[in-house]
């Protein structure tokens, strides 16, 4: 009677043959998915960019540094108060990073008219990785 099975060697051939198809697959999904958070981000800043134009055109200023992006959802409470604000606000609600933090404003920018930026993968305000609205078309090509 014969044994029904695999032997040792059976299955170590099929751990090495999966292993070295991970081995060639992981680095192009990783590379992939660390672009589309990348897009995702530029995406993100453009559509809050489109949001705070609107705000300004409603209310003749972009809302400020203190007020922030928050001004986008509800109605200031801070001055300058907004003498056009939506019902419901200009977005339902504000998105966060690709990495889990929340996006920032400096209003007067330093870098544009007004700065929308994420602190990019690191997390980390003022280095090279960071994506704002000066820099977002390196994103969405």
């Amino acid at each position: 009677m014969k044994n029904k099975g695999f032997s040792l060697i059976e299955v170590m051939v099929v751990i090495l043959i999966i292993g070295i198809m991970t081995a060639i697959v992981a680095p192009n999904i990783l590379g992939n998915q660390e672009e589309a958070q990348l897009k995702k981000a530029a995406v993100d800043i453009q559509q809050l960019e489109g949001a705070l134009e609107m705000y300004k055109l409603r209310n003749n200023t972009f809302p400020t540094t203190e007020q922030g992006l928050d001004a986008l959802v509800t109605a200031p409470t801070i001055e300058p108060l907004p003498r056009n604000y939506p019902d419901g606000g200009f977005i339902k609600r504000l998105p966060d990073d690709p990495w889990g933090n929340p996006y920032g404003l400096i209003s007067p920018g330093e870098l544009s008219v007004v700065d929308i930026f994420s602190n990019g993968p690191d997390g980390q305000p003022g280095t090279d990785d960071d994506i704002g609205n000066w820099n977002i078309n390196e994103y969405l090509n």
